[in-house]
């Protein structure tokens, strides 16, 4: 296998040697920016979707000159025309998922999701204090048009500028719902949902008796976003709120984080019932 690598033409080993370098620079582009070498904005903006188009073009340009040598080429070799194919195969599959996601901050255009959208659960003073000194975006009103809360100002469609968060999470088909304490206490809320975070990896996790809420932080694998997320505990419910602390769209990362939390939480609740 190895000879046959060997004798590849040159057009082959330069299809080869960007597929590789692929995934890669990308995996460069998210940890960097985990690890804080550069800005969030950079890591993904210039270098995953700016930078990253570049390489994904040059891949399937040359998976494309590579394909027609090999098919004219004199023997006619498999593995040349094999090599070609998955490079064009691995230039179509970034495109498809870069549009993927696309579509994905289409449908999910807000970062800040809850359950209850006419009094959201608050954050504690700490909490927003961390997201100050991390220069995080402002938690705003529910009820203020797109339009007039930062970091939407001349970035959203005219039709996005005049709703608020309250109107395009009532609107969404996969809103997350408050969850019903059922015979459990308040007491016995917190504690599951504070189990339930620690289950899900959330960190920093607290627990407020006087506000009978509890709070954590999640953070993605590869980037390392934190979301911010807090839980408040009713007489006869708990409600939900996720909220990412950059970038516009969440790409519908906080509705299934609250789904999630839910659902543990819930069957945490039925357990200790039983």
């Amino acid at each position: 296998m190895l000879a046959a690598m060997n004798t590849l033409p040159k057009h082959s080993k330069i299809v080869l040697a960007l597929a590789a370098f692929l995934p890669l620079y990308f995996m460069i582009a998210a940890l960097g920016t985990k690890i804080g070498i550069w800005d969030w904005k950079f890591g993904l903006m210039t270098l995953t979707f700016g930078g990253g188009m570049i390489v994904i073009g040059l891949l399937g340009l040359a998976a494309a000159v590579s394909l027609i040598l090999g098919l004219i080429a004199k023997p006619r070799r498999v593995l040349p025309l094999v090599v070609a194919g998955v490079g064009l195969f691995a230039a179509g599959l970034v495109v498809g998922f870069s549009a993927g996601t696309k579509e994905k901050a289409e449908a999910n255009p807000i970062h800040d999701i809850a359950t209850d959208t006419a009094n959201p659960p608050a954050f504690s003073a700490d909490t927003m204090a961390a997201r100050e000194a991390a220069g995080a975006n402002p938690v705003s009103d529910y009820q203020t048009p797109l339009g007039q809360v930062e970091p939407y100002k001349g970035r959203v469609s005219n039709e996005l500028a005049v709703k608020s968060y309250a109107q395009i999470i009532t609107s969404q088909d996969d809103r997350p719902a408050p969850l019903p304490l059922g015979g459990a206490t308040r007491e016995q809320g917190m504690m599951a949902v504070a189990a339930a975070m620690e289950a899900m990896g959330l960190t920093d996790i607290r627990q407020d008796a006087a506000a009978v809420t509890v709070e954590g932080v999640a953070e993605t694998f590869w980037f390392g976003f934190k979301d911010d997320v807090v839980a408040r505990v009713g007489d006869a419910q708990i409600d939900f709120r996720s909220v990412s602390r950059v970038g516009v769209s969440d790409l519908g990362a906080n509705t299934k984080r609250i789904n999630d939390l839910r659902s543990r939480t819930e069957a945490l609740l039925g357990t200790a019932a039983r």
